[in-house]
């Protein structure tokens, strides 16, 4: 019975693996055809190869293909860094833009730009300082107070707000520190370049590498720091090494997609039961799931309102923001703290 239990379980991931995969082809083909002009591909791919220099082809080179790869990137990145927070907090309230993370990303950036205009490539790495430092005053203020799952959300809610007003303070000193600001607040991919990818791709695809390599130390956590403990894990020093993995993903896809929030809280939630709780399956279809939502809400933002288009991190608000209201209601019924 157990066998046929877990074979059936298998065969169900595989089946959601599956239908992730053709979402994210579809999605990524419409994202590249759609938009305030609309490409066929295959042609324009076409003029690409054989260096014809037609509209079609400069449109898909320098703006599809960077807005495309960003969106899959911050999405995957953002979705399997919510997955190790909450993960790592035993909360599912927790993501990185309700706890800090991504805001104090967003601070460290501003800082950054502000301080050294010039330095591009070194821009993920501050974001990721900032990611960090949030998650672990966070975490910190979880582990002095005992505080309760939403607690610990509120907590993190006044961090947002403190690096928030810290942005809006660099601002406010040296305005040109972020072209695009507003995008930046919201979250936008309209003026992502390669430039600005490169480096956090390499950030991003590492830090997915090692968290799915450590997911059987994650499964640990997750039944609870002293059952981890008992089995012999060293819980508080991979409660670390899991939260800087959670800011590499979060900080870098802040630094060129801005504070989008909601993927990392809806996500995880979602495949959570579709794919159970189990963490290596769990991530990965929570980055295949946060890459196709991003790219997905990206492509509303561009055709809906045609030939005008929103950041995208309007249309994952306006997505996220019930959700988030119905997993707090749901909590309250099921008498969670």
């Amino acid at each position: 019975m157990k066998r046929l239990q877990t074979s059936c379980i298998r065969g169900n991931n595989r089946r959601v693996l599956a239908l992730l995969s053709g979402l994210l082809v579809l999605t990524t083909v419409l994202s590249l055809c759609l938009g305030a002009e609309r490409i066929a591909v295959g042609q324009a791919l076409g003029d690409l190869l054989t260096g014809r220099a037609t509209a079609a082809a400069r449109i898909l080179r320098y703006a599809r293909f960077p807005r495309v790869c960003a969106g899959l990137l911050a999405g995957a990145a953002l979705a399997a860094s919510g997955t190790i927070i909450q993960g790592v907090l035993a909360n599912s309230l927790a993501a990185p833009s309700t706890i800090g993370v991504n805001a104090g990303a967003g601070f460290s950036v501003a800082l950054f730009c502000a301080a050294a205009p010039g330095a591009l490539a070194a821009v993920p790495l501050a974001a990721l300082a900032g990611a960090f430092g949030g998650a672990m005053l966070v975490l910190t203020i979880a582990r002095r107070t005992s505080a309760s799952k939403i607690s610990l959300v509120l907590a993190g809610v006044a961090v947002s707000g403190i690096f928030s007003a810290g942005i809006d303070a660099v601002i406010t000193f040296v305005p040109e520190s972020l072209n695009g600001y507003s995008d930046f607040r919201i979250g936008g991919l309209s003026n992502v370049t390669f430039a600005q990818l490169r480096p956090a791709a390499i950030l991003i695809a590492l830090a997915l590498l090692a968290a799915w390599s450590l997911h059987n130390e994650l499964d640990l956590l997750m039944m609870g720091t002293e059952q981890a403990q008992s089995l012999g894990l060293s819980a508080r020093k991979m409660q670390i090494v899991f939260l800087a993995l959670a800011a590499i993903l979060a900080g870098s896809a802040v630094s060129f997609a801005g504070l989008i929030g909601f993927v990392g809280l809806m996500v995880p939630h979602i495949m959570r039961q579709l794919v159970g709780e189990t963490s290596g399956i769990l991530l990965v279809s929570s980055a295949l799931g946060g890459a196709v939502l991003l790219c997905g809400c990206d492509l509303l933002a561009r055709v809906l309102f045609v030939p005008f288009e929103l950041p995208v991190g309007i249309v994952m608000a306006l997505v996220g923001g019930p959700f988030f209201i119905w997993l707090l209601k749901k909590r309250g019924k099921c008498g969670n703290d």
